[in-house]
């Protein structure tokens, strides 16, 4: 089983961008995440007739998330209230998580905030995001022992995966208290799939539209596969494809693909 993760930023915008991809690329699930589009006007038509199938969670110009099957999901739900019923719904107006099973796995698609700036509203709601996560995550381990969770996280865990021109000293994505409460989602019994197969830095997944970031590989590790130990042991491999940012108007991130 393969599982790839994908900021597309715009899924209209880069639509051709994901149906190349898949064709070249035909993973089992492909998790999706800014997708900027209400469900109603998602492009659906062109990826079903690939053979895939289509479960999404959308908001007009922000957020979204998708998850692109080749084979039906079951026990699909979207947001955090799913499993938190008495959680206040507010917390799911914007569309950052959606969840499936294949097989015997459970695939968890986040959209993380990004938080603006440290100390600002947007970082403060991100890491009361990060807790209800964490009772979200609870909630399911009663119930499924192999997780993955994966998507667009906004939080380079560790130095090594921000590069070198970064002063990462209280900034955002990488300020201790973010680092802290995505560390107390993963003492749940979640695994770097990325880092089992690659300990060195330099490998990255974002890179920021401005100053040739690309070209000169000044990027972030921010999209993450995390799995649960029973689905840890099972990883063959967790590679980052860089050539879609290559492409002309991409997004500013690149798909993260794990195997199991």
């Amino acid at each position: 089983m393969k599982i790839a993760t994908w900021n597309v930023n715009s899924i209209r915008t880069r639509l051709e961008h994901v149906i190349n991809w898949l064709n070249q690329n035909p993973v089992d699930v492909l998790c999706l995440q800014e997708t900027k589009v209400i469900d109603a006007d998602f492009p659906r038509q062109p990826i079903e007739k690939l053979g895939y199938h289509l479960y999404i969670s959308g908001q007009k110009a922000y957020n979204g998330v998708a998850l692109i099957s080749r084979q039906p999901l079951t026990d699909v739900s979207a947001g955090f209230c799913a499993f938190l019923p008495n959680l206040d719904p507010e917390i799911d107006q914007q569309k950052r998580v959606i969840t499936g099973v294949l097989g015997d796995v459970r695939i968890i698609n986040l959209y993380v905030p990004n938080g603006s700036a440290v100390g600002n509203e947007k970082y403060e709601y991100k890491l009361r995001w990060l807790k209800v996560l964490r009772e979200y995550l609870q909630a399911i381990l009663k119930s499924d022992a192999a997780i993955c969770m994966c998507g667009d996280f906004n939080i380079a865990l560790e130095d090594k995966d921000i590069h070198d021109q970064v002063k990462i000293d209280n900034h955002i994505m990488a300020s201790v208290p973010e680092r802290q409460a995505l560390q107390d989602v993963l003492s749940l019994g979640f695994a770097d799939a990325f880092r089992k197969f690659t300990a060195e830095g330099g490998h990255f997944s974002w890179w920021d539209y401005r100053t040739s970031a690309f070209k000169r590989n000044l990027g972030w590790r921010i999209d993450h596969h995390y799995l649960t130990s029973a689905l840890y042991e099972r990883a063959k491999n967790c590679i980052i494809d860089v050539e879609p940012r290559k492409l002309t108007q991409p997004s500013d991130h690149t798909p993260v693909i794990v195997e199991f």
